[in-house]
């Protein structure tokens, strides 16, 4: 059996002579000495390229959710002066805008109608009845002082009562878990 120890070899790459035995052969069938060796590089390996994806079957567009009721902080309204109907409510955090309807409700009827609302309570000559008109009211973002300034754009809004106007000014009333939300609320 031959060993090919003296057999020589002519490199394809280079065209130099080279012994047979060091000889190796490139991805591109290149028959090449070892030294001249280059391995195929890996961007002439790209992995299958999909299309982009346009769209999920089945699919369904986000909903809207329905506006909810948020519990307020206890004896959230104030009365900003004496015979005055401006009523400013602490509402942390609210993202109201200005002309936002708003209604205000009390605490949930705990006995007979789990679904209904009792009014707060009334405080500084406004009564919880006018607080939780049913309409709601038209709100201005910010707590309006007693001159007219407005500031804390983030965490009050005020708003003008229907019929009553505060007795003393500067009270803070409506009881505990008073809520803030749309004029009606939807399941």
């Amino acid at each position: 059996m031959a060993t090919g120890k003296y057999a020589k070899a002519i490199s394809d790459r280079s065209g130099f002579e080279f012994p047979y035995n060091e000889m190796v052969k490139e991805w591109n069938g290149a028959f090449v000495h070892k030294s001249e060796f280059e391995a195929k590089h890996p961007q002439l390996e790209l992995g299958t390229h999909t299309a982009d994806q346009e769209g999920l079957m089945n699919a369904r567009p986000d909903r809207v959710e329905n506006s909810v009721a948020v519990i307020l902080k206890p004896n959230p309204f104030e009365t900003i002066a004496a015979s005055s109907g401006i009523i400013n409510v602490f509402e942390k955090s609210h993202g109201r805008d200005t002309d936002d309807t708003v209604r205000f409700r009390g605490p949930i009827w705990t006995s007979s109608d789990s679904d209904a609302y009792q009014n707060p309570v009334g405080f500084d000559g406004i009564t919880g009845a006018n607080l939780a008109d049913s309409s709601g009211y038209s709100i201005t973002v910010g707590k309006r002082d007693s001159s007219g300034d407005i500031d804390n754009t983030d965490d009050y809004y005020h708003f003008t009562v229907n019929t009553n106007t505060a007795t003393s000014g500067g009270v803070s009333g409506g009881g505990n878990n008073c809520s803030a939300g749309p004029a009606t609320l939807e399941a």
